[in-house]
C-alpha cells in the first residue's frame, strides 16, 4: 500500500494512543521503547506513536518534540521499532497542540481565586455596588447552589461544574488569538524534529478535544476569518499542512473525526468538505475517528479535569457492547461516505478506519466492501500486538481478544500507566519474575 513517498508491506496500523510512560518533561523512557517494541514484534503495516506535544509547556507525562533535546529520545524508539520488526513496519508520530484546561476547583476555592466577582457585582443590584470584594465573595459563598448558578453566566457555571477550559473562541486573550500565527511554524518546527529522528512520517492531530480539531468545528465562530464558515474553518489546519509539507520530506497525514457527536457540531457535509481539502492540499493519508469531546463529558470529581471521553461523544469514540447497537466497526458507515467523496473529487488518498476492528472477518469485510484502505485496530492491539501476524500466519485461534470493557481508558483517564486487563495481572509465565511491572504489580508490556 503506497502512503505518499513510502510502500506499507499490509493494511494493518496501529493507531496513536497514550499509555503514559514518558517522563515528567516529555521525555522518552525504556518503558516507552519497551511499549512501541512490543506492538512492532507483531508487525503491522503501520504503528503511530501517542500523541506528542509541538510546545515546550509543562504537560504532564505525555511524549514532546517541541524542542531539539527531545530528538535523541525519539531515534533510540525508532531505532528499537525498526528493529523489533526487520524493518517492516512503518512508524508514524502524531503531533498535538492542546489549551489549557483547568481541574474542578472546590466551590469556596472558586468563588475565593478564580470567580471575577466585578462581573457579578451588577447582576445583585443596588445594595452590592458599593461593598469590598472580599465582602461580595462572603455573599457569594454564603448562597445555595441554586441561586449562586442564577446569578453566574453560562461560562462561569462551566468554570465552577467542570473547571475552566479555554476555547478557540476566546480571542480576548492574545495568546487564543494569535495561535494563527504561531501554529503553523510549531507544527513544522516538530515535525523536522521527528524526521530528524527517523520517523517515516507525521500525523498532524485534527481530532477529537484539541486546538485544531476545535477550529474545525461548527462551534468555531472566530469572526478573523479562522471561524464561521466551513470555508473557514478549515483554514488553520491548512495552513499547518502546508508549513509542514514545507519542511518535511516524509508521509504527512491527518487524523480528523468522521463525526464530533455533540450538539451544534459539523454536519457531515463539513467533514465530506474537510476531508476533500485535506486530500487536495496533499495529505498522504486520512485518519477518520469519532467523537471524544469535552462538550458531553460529565461532571469530574472535585480536584479533577473534565475528560472528553465520558460522555456520549466520548462513548462513541471507544464503544463498548453496553450501548445501543454494535460497537464492532461502529465508524464504517461515516468512513465510507467520507472515502467516496474523496474519490468522487478524483483523489485516491488512502483512508484509515478504526473503531471496534478486533477479527480478520471484520478487517477484511471492510478492505473488500472498498469502505477503506487501511484497518487500524488500537484497543485490540493493546489486548494482543501478535494479533495481525498470528492472522497472517493462520493462528487466529491463538488470538487474545479484547473484552471491550474499556480497562484501558479507564486507566488513561486517571493518567495512569496504560495496561489491559486480558494480560497485566497474568501469573505463572516463563518471565513472570522479570518482566517490568507497575508499583501494583500490573505488567508493563503484553505477554
Amino acid at each position: 500500500m503506497t502512503l505518499g513517498p513510502i510502500s506499507a508491506a499490509t493494511r494493518t496500523w496501529v493507531p496513536a494512543m497514550v499509555p503514559w510512560r514518558a517522563t515528567a518533561d516529555g521525555q522518552v523512557t525504556d518503558a516507552v521503547v519497551a511499549w512501541y517494541e512490543r506492538f512492532a514484534r507483531g508487525r503491522p503495516g503501520v504503528i503511530v506513536v501517542e500523541a506528542t506535544g509541538i510546545r515546550d509547556v509543562p504537560s504532564g507525562p505525555l511524549l514532546r518534540a517541541s524542542h531539539d533535546r527531545y530528538v535523541e529520545g525519539l531515534s533510540r524508539l525508532v531505532d528499537a521499532v525498526k528493529r523489533a520488526s526487520g524493518g517492516e513496519t512503518k512508524l508514524f508520530i502524531q503531533l498535538i497542540d492542546f489549551l489549557a484546561i483547568k481541574r474542578r476547583a472546590p466551590r469556596e476555592s472558586f468563588i475565593a481565586r478564580f470567580l471575577d466577582v466585578e462581573a457579578v457585582r451588577p447582576r445583585l443590584g443596588p445594595a452590592w455596588h458599593h461593598p469590598s470584594a472580599e465582602a461580595l465573595r462572603a455573599h457569594l459563598a454564603s448562597l445555595e447552589p441554586a441561586h449562586l448558578d442564577s446569578l453566574l453566566d453560562a461560562r462561569e457555571r462551566e468554570s465552577l461544574h467542570q473547571g475552566f477550559r479555554e476555547r478557540v473562541t476566546d480571542l480576548d486573550a492574545p495568546h487564543i488569538a494569535a495561535l494563527p500565527r504561531v501554529l503553523p511554524g510549531l507544527f513544522a518546527d516538530a515535525a523536522a524534529r521527528c524526521r530528524a529522528a527517523g520517523f517515516d512520517g507525521v500525523e498532524l492531530h485534527f481530532a477529537h478535544a484539541y486546538t485544531l480539531a476545535s477550529f474545525l468545528s461548527a462551534l468555531n465562530t472566530r469572526p478573523d476569518g479562522y471561524g464561521g464558515a466551513k470555508e473557514h474553518r478549515v483554514r488553520l489546519p491548512l495552513e499547518v499542512i502546508a508549513a509542514v509539507r514545507a519542511r518535511v520530506d516524509g508521509v504527512v497525514g491527518a487524523r480528523f473525526l468522521a463525526d464530533e457527536i455533540i450538539d451544534g457540531g459539523s454536519s457531515p457535509d463539513d467533514i465530506d468538505f474537510f476531508a476533500v481539502e485535506f486530500a487536495r492540499a496533499g495529505l498522504d493519508f486520512l485518519s477518520l475517528s469519532r467523537g471524544g469531546k469535552f462538550e458531553d463529558a460529565k461532571q469530574p470529581k472535585t480536584g479533577h479535569a473534565a475528560y472528553p471521553y465520558t460522555g456520549r461523544s466520548g462513548h462513541e469514540c471507544m464503544p463498548t457492547p453496553k450501548l445501543e447497537g454494535s460497537p464492532w466497526s461502529r465508524n464504517r458507515g461515516a468512513v465510507a461516505r467520507i472515502r467516496r467523496a474523496v474519490r468522487a473529487a478524483g483523489f485516491e488518498t488512502p483512508v484509515v478506519l478504526c473503531g471496534g476492528i478486533s477479527s480478520f472477518e471484520q478487517a477484511e469485510d471492510v478492505l473488500a466492501a472498498g469502505d477503506a484502505d487501511v484497518v487500524a485496530s488500537a484497543r485490540q492491539a493493546i489486548a494482543d500486538p501478535d494479533w495481525f501476524l498470528k492472522v497472517r500466519e493462520g493462528r487466529g485461534e491463538d488470538i487474545r481478544r479484547c473484552f471491550f470493557t474499556n480497562y484501558c481508558e479507564g486507566l488513561d483517564q486517571a493518567h495512569e500507566v496504560v495496561t489491559c486487563q486480558r494480560w497485566d495481572r497474568l501469573r505463572g509465565l516463563p518471565d513472570d519474575d522479570t518482566t517490568p511491572r507497575t508499583p501494583d504489580g500490573r505488567r508493563l508490556t503484553a505477554p
